[in-house]
């Protein structure tokens, strides 16, 4: 027997929960069968570094092609800086209290944002560096590959990076015949070559 709140209600309101409670129940029904009979593919879940982390390891690959010798992590005045070259008396934070602490003390101190590629750094430096640095850290797998994708030298500039862009994306567009893994591919390579580029 039913409670007795429940007889106090319209038939019609009692047909409605029930025909919407089983719309529910089949919709979702159908949902998990197509989940089982059609899977989707797995993500990708690689590693993904962004963010501080990247810069840092741009900042560590740049110094290293250009032979500077660092610390990383250093205490400076007080303050914990990313990297600090002791021969040149240079401290480069991503911290900006740090930043104008460090200046005041006499020490060169660098800030450098989130969004710097990390071979900019050669133009805050406070002495010259070598050219051939900043095309020796675009060896790294990741620009090199963006530059091979796009089948240009990593010496090209920013309209070379265009133009190679331009002329490959009418192949790989999906709206051309391309498929879309190809065209996120060599979207990928342009973002990262144009930001490399001379």
């Amino acid at each position: 027997m039913l409670p007795e709140w429940v007889q106090l209600l319209p038939p019609w309101m009692l047909a409605g929960v029930g025909m919407g409670a089983a719309a529910v129940v089949l919709v979702a029904g159908i949902f998990v069968a197509g989940d089982r009979l059609f899977p989707t593919a797995p993500t990708d879940r690689g590693p993904r570094i962004d963010g501080t982390d990247r810069r840092r390891g741009e900042i560590r690959t740049y110094l290293g092609s250009i032979g500077e010798r660092y610390v990383e992590d250093a205490d400076v005045e007080g303050y914990t800086v990313a990297f600090y070259l002791p021969e040149r008396e240079v401290a480069i934070t991503f911290d900006p209290q740090a930043f104008f602490a460090i200046e005041r003390s006499g020490t060169h101190a660098i800030l450098c944002e989130h969004e710097m590629p990390g071979h900019q750094l050669g133009r805050r430096l406070p002495f010259r560096t070598p050219d051939q640095g900043r095309r020796a850290g675009r060896t790294s797998t990741r620009i090199g590959a963006a530059f091979d994708r796009l089948g240009l030298p990593p010496t090209a500039d920013t309209d070379e990076v265009k133009a190679a862009y331009r002329q490959r994306v009418k192949h790989v567009h999906p709206d051309h015949g391309g498929d879309s893994e190809s065209f996120k591919r060599l979207q990928d390579a342009y973002a990262t070559a144009k930001e490399h580029a001379d």
